[in-house]
């Protein structure tokens, strides 16, 4: 099969496509013909070497974690899936290629591409995640940095369902489309502390979700009258000095596929939405990630093998 693939930590350079052999289903797996991969911004970090101690790698590594596609073959007692079935969710063995072994999935509603199918897992899993370890609740305020991210747009979404109201902190560029997910937009930068109070109701914030990690905890500490207290971050190197928590995964399997299927249903319907900013060819893989890890893309990215 065609996939893309690396034999060395570097930069996009190191990113070839080539042919691999094509995985088998094991007992129990589920092998899914991939029509659209997710790129996220772990893609680039494992491709540097940068969290090695999370995710240890296993030369030639395909890059990858979600996707969407068609089950192609299923290994000796796999359940729950038919050959055929559209799915979409995590794999196992990297989603830059024609063919994956799937983690996580579960099938993707007749109303959805598989382009926005691919552009949830990630981003849902990790807004709900993050959200719930907030406990936010209806009539709160929640302070969202990097809202319009492909994670703050479905974080957004999801809070603001709840009842929350929601200052998200982006560039004025994109502050119609903050408006139009339902949060309050305020941009970034100097002053930022002046600027939330000043849209908050009663100028108070209840909890930070912080997806941008720029210099965003000392704002936060502050706006939160000077406690850490419910202040989560999932991009913020330097969390650990100001005593937050870095959120990086964790949840249950069970937990991921339910949150799965509950957003693909909200998405089918068109209640969440996710913006997909370009769509790439295999070959264009290293553009993709180039464009990702340069924090410039307005939406998901996605690759099409």
């Amino acid at each position: 099969m065609k996939a893309i693939s690396y034999e060395r930590f570097g930069g996009p350079e190191v990113l070839a496509l080539g042919e691999t052999a094509t995985p088998e289903p094991g007992p129990g797996e589920v092998r899914v013909k991939v029509v659209a991969a997710g790129v996220n911004p772990l893609d680039h970090k494992r491709r540097e070497g940068w969290v090695e101690q999370f995710y240890p790698t296993t030369f030639p590594a395909v890059p990858g974690l979600e996707f969407a596609g068609v089950v192609d073959a299923l290994g000796e007692g796999a359940t729950g899936f038919a050959v055929g079935d559209e799915v979409f969710g995590w794999t196992r063995t990297g989603a830059y290629a024609e063919y994956a072994i799937a983690g996580d999935i579960v099938h993707k509603p007749a109303g959805l591409s598989f382009e926005e199918a691919a552009a949830l897992p990630v981003a849902g899993e990790t807004a709900q995640r993050v959200l719930d370890l907030l406990e936010v609740r209806g009539g709160e305020t929640l302070l969202l940095h990097g809202a319009a991210g492909v994670v703050g747009q479905v974080a957004v979404q999801l809070a603001v369902a709840l009842g929350v109201t929601v200052v998200g902190t982006a560039s004025p560029a994109n502050h119609d489309f903050l408006r139009e997910l339902g949060a309050v937009p305020v941009a970034y930068g100097d002053g930022l502390g002046d600027r939330v109070r000043a849209v908050a109701p009663g100028g108070n914030v209840d909890a930070v979700f912080d997806a941008a990690g720029h210099d965003t905890l000392p704002v936060s500490i502050e706006l939160r009258g000077g406690t850490t207290d419910r202040i989560v971050t999932i991009a913020a190197a330097d969390a650990d000095a100001y005593g937050i928590p870095f959120s990086g995964g964790g949840t249950p399997p069970e937990a991921v596929r339910a949150g799965l299927a509950e957003q693909g249903r909200l998405a089918a319907a068109g209640r969440l939405r996710v913006r997909v900013a370009e769509t790439f060819a295999l070959a264009d893989a290293a553009k993709a990630q180039e464009l990702s890890q340069a924090g410039h893309a307005r939406g998901k990215l996605v690759v099409r093998p």
